[in-house]
């Protein structure tokens, strides 16, 4: 008999559902995979936007570091001036400062002007030849003592402008700002303007910012990077013959030979925790140890070496060991099988398949290296050095800069010419990144094997 018969109520179905069909929970989680697509494309959109900002921000404050205004002046070498003896004994000339040679100067721009028929109300001819830098005495100077002979002659010179009328030109310095500024004026512009339609002012490409050192806060258009440049790069030799020897070793030992117990897990942990530690630890040790114990000099390159490559270390063991571990088992057990022993299985076969991995590890750690400050300053490195190092060995223990370091120490100038410079000096420290980043993908793609 059935259920029906007997007044029972019949059971129910169990609901069909289709594959081509959407439930309710189907829906939902849809909608929560398109949601973090879109989050997700959000995130790199708004990080793209950031860089974009970050990068214009810095080209438009710094590539006109890259430009300078120079004055080309016919200058005539007064022998009663430099060399009263007519000897041209050096020993004497040298005795003549640059304050007797900023006259020349002065002189040589009041004839041109008078030449020219420019005549600028109320503009002395001293103020006039103070359009031109304060490091244009020391430039003549320099030049004189090179060349004895000139003394007497007249001299064609392309002296720099100071940093007021070099931003002028560029946009920085305005008449209304002129007037309020005590170290230019309306007149001395309108002088700028004259010049420039003579030809005789021109902006053109800056090599001397690659190549000149420091220089003080009254003359931010000699400024240059020559001593930071050559101070990086004496950094970056001592890391690299440091860090790159000793990091790989450690990788090889702890990846291939060490036991496996609590002293190699304690050296493990302690390497992780190394690569996480902020920079300025570093300096600090640095200053403990190789200034105040060692007692190596400060700002020098040797001691900013060793105190990058204490930094770098842990970078490079980490990235050198997950390049090891990444060299299938199958290479390592098929030198064995052969006959050959552990030693040679590692250094025959399986290091060279791990040389891009390392090598790009190590160049990372490089340019990581190369933009650290705060440990430089610790160590003295923020000094203002004007003389470059000497070569190596013996430049490795000069006083030197570095490029981020030149980047602080302009930064905290009141000159806006110097923030101009700073932009700059971050250019190019970009550029130099940017190098390393690429001969780092170019050898992982040159010698990656893939299995």
């Amino acid at each position: 008999m059935s259920d029906a018969s007997l007044g029972g109520a019949a059971p129910s179905q169990p609901k069909k559902s289709s594959l081509l069909v959407q439930d309710a929970r189907t829906k939902k989680r849809n909608a929560a995979e398109s949601r973090f697509k879109v989050y997700g494309m959000a995130a790199v959109v708004t990080g793209i936007l950031a860089l974009v900002l970050l990068l214009a921000s810095i080209l438009s404050n710094g590539l006109s570091a890259f430009q300078q205004t120079y004055v080309t002046l016919e200058i005539e070498l007064l022998e009663e001036k430099l060399d009263k003896s007519g000897a041209r004994d050096l020993a004497v000339m040298r005795k003549v400062s640059t304050f007797g040679y900023a006259p020349l100067i002065a002189t040589a721009m009041g004839k041109k002007l008078e030449e020219n028929g420019i005549a600028i109300e109320g503009l002395s001819t001293k103020d006039a030849g103070a359009i031109i830098s304060k490091d244009a005495p020391a430039q003549l100077r320099n030049f004189v003592l090179a060349n004895p002979e000139v003394v007497g002659t007249t001299q064609t010179f392309e002296l720099l402008a100071n940093g007021r009328i070099d931003g002028y030109l560029k946009g920085r310095v305005t008449m209304e700002t002129a007037a309020l500024d005590k170290n230019v004026s309306p007149e001395q512009l309108l002088l700028t303007d004259a010049l420039q339609e003579l030809g005789t002012l021109e902006k053109r490409f800056n090599w001397s910012f690659f190549t000149n050192p420091d220089a003080s806060g009254q003359r931010p258009e000699a400024a240059g990077l020559g001593v930071a440049i050559l101070g990086s790069l004496y950094m970056m030799l001592v890391v690299l013959c440091l860090a790159l020897p000793i990091g790989v070793a450690a990788s090889i030992y702890l990846e291939e030979f060490a036991p496996k117990n609590r002293l190699t897990d304690l050296i493990e942990v302690n390497i992780s925790n190394l690569a996480a530690v902020p920079s300025i630890v570093f300096g600090i040790l640095g200053l403990a140890i190789f200034i105040n114990f060692a007692g190596l000099p400060q700002s020098a390159p040797i001691v900013g070496g060793l105190v990058l490559t204490l930094m770098t270390l842990p970078t490079i063991i980490i990235s050198t060991r997950a390049s090891l571990k990444s060299v299938p088992p199958s290479i390592r057990d098929a030198a064995l099988g052969i006959g050959a022993s552990k030693m040679q299985s590692v250094f025959h076969h399986v290091l060279p398949l791990a040389a891009p991995g390392i090598l790009t590890g190590t160049i990372i750690g490089l340019a990581q290296a190369l933009g650290e400050t705060a440990p430089l300053l610790l160590i003295g490195m923020v000094a203002f050095v004007r003389e470059y190092p000497a070569g190596p060995p013996e430049g490795f223990f000069d006083p030197a800069s570095a490029l981020p370091v030149q980047v602080y120490n302009w930064t905290q100038r009141s000159d806006p010419a110097f923030v101009e410079r700073a932009s700059g000096a971050i250019i190019v420290l970009l550029v130099f990144l940017l190098i390393m980043n690429a001969i780092a993908i170019l050898l992982r793609r040159r010698f990656e094997r893939r299995w």
